[in-house]
């Protein structure tokens, strides 16, 4: 009875928060919302959901419910999900366990994965990367949580989300970025052992990445990459650096781990929410992204201005942006929000 009691209290604290929280975005949304120090942020709502629930709460189910309700406050979830339950149709399901919904080319088709929501493409791994290559027919399976997956390779990092990947097209790696490491994974490799590098650590948690793609055919790659903090980071990789910079720190799974302050590693915060994506155009010669900012909501220019502190060609938009394409016939960046 008395643990009920505490998990009633805690319920309620817990309520109480997110209302908070809906309030204060609802607020921000309409530009009425002024920070103090009640803000709540992710880190507050970690701590304090952590504090309430303990253990009995994971941390890619607080991650997830906080990302719901930030990116859409009208439509509040449950409280049920911060347990990792969820209140969906059941029609069709075969069975409770079998809940992640995998959209496989034109059809809907359930598989058991521990409540993952799984993003899967039947193209070509480079296709999902929007590098367009004619070999290597396989599947890349992008997970809310942990796991990249082809036809005969699953990497099992650690706790972390992948939340973005990329084809590095002069050093024929994989590129992934996880809440605070940067994974380059060899996918040629046939070796159990060896398939890649991990840096890390990473100080803030990084959201999306992107290939800067340059016709210099040297034995080097440039990544752009954005943070939950709104900065976007330019980081190059050479051949050199897979046996110059490897960490004492030893191994993470397979993967070879090397020390991210070894690298030089310019940033800039050019937004003030979650950098949603990044992106770069080699037609225009420049890079783009954008945030759920309403005040920085899309930034094109020069990758030059990572570097420096000179102003930056960006636009508003009601409650910002969260994809943006470029078409070269056209002559047009679209955005969408």
């Amino acid at each position: 009875a008395l643990e009920s009691i505490d998990f009633k209290n805690a319920l309620e604290q817990f309520q109480n928060l997110v209302e908070k929280m809906i309030i204060q975005k609802t607020k921000e949304n309409s530009g009425l919302y002024t920070k103090d120090n009640d803000e709540i942020d992710y880190e507050k709502f970690y701590k304090t959901t952590r504090t309430l629930f303990g253990s009995a709460v994971k941390d890619q189910y607080i991650q997830a419910f906080f990302r719901k309700i930030i990116s859409n406050p009208d439509e509040r979830p449950e409280w049920l999900e911060i347990f990792g339950c969820f209140s969906r149709e059941s029609v069709g399901m075969p069975s409770p366990s079998k809940e992640s919904m995998v959209l496989l080319v034109s059809e809907k088709q359930q598989i058991a994965h521990s409540g993952d929501i799984l993003h899967l493409t039947s193209k070509t791994i480079f296709f999902l990367m929007q590098c367009a290559t004619h070999f290597l027919e396989s599947r890349v399976i992008r997970s809310h949580r942990k796991s990249f997956f082809s036809c005969s390779f699953y990497f099992h990092q650690d706790t972390a989300w992948i939340t973005g990947c990329d084809f590095l097209p002069n050093l024929k790696y994989i590129v992934a970025v996880t809440e605070s490491t940067i994974i380059l994974w060899d996918y040629k490799s046939k070796e159990s052992e060896g398939n890649g590098f991990v840096i890390k650590p990473v100080k803030n948690c990084l959201l999306c990445v992107s290939t800067v793609t340059m016709a210099d055919n040297m034995a080097r790659d440039t990544i752009l990459m954005g943070d939950d903090k709104g900065y976007v980071y330019l980081l190059t990789i050479t051949s050199d650096d897979f046996i110059m910079k490897q960490s004492k720190a030893g191994k993470v799974s397979q993967f070879k781990v090397m020390d991210a302050e070894s690298f030089d590693m310019p940033k800039r915060k050019l937004h003030d929410d979650w950098v949603g994506k990044v992106k770069y155009f080699p037609a225009l010669k420049r890079f783009g992204s954008c945030s759920t900012d309403s005040i920085n909501s899309f930034v094109l220019d020069d990758i030059k201005r990572l570097e420096d502190h000179l102003p930056v060609k960006e636009f508003s938009v009601p409650k910002g942006v969260n994809a943006f394409t470029y078409c070269g016939k056209a002559k047009v960046i679209v955005t969408g929000g």
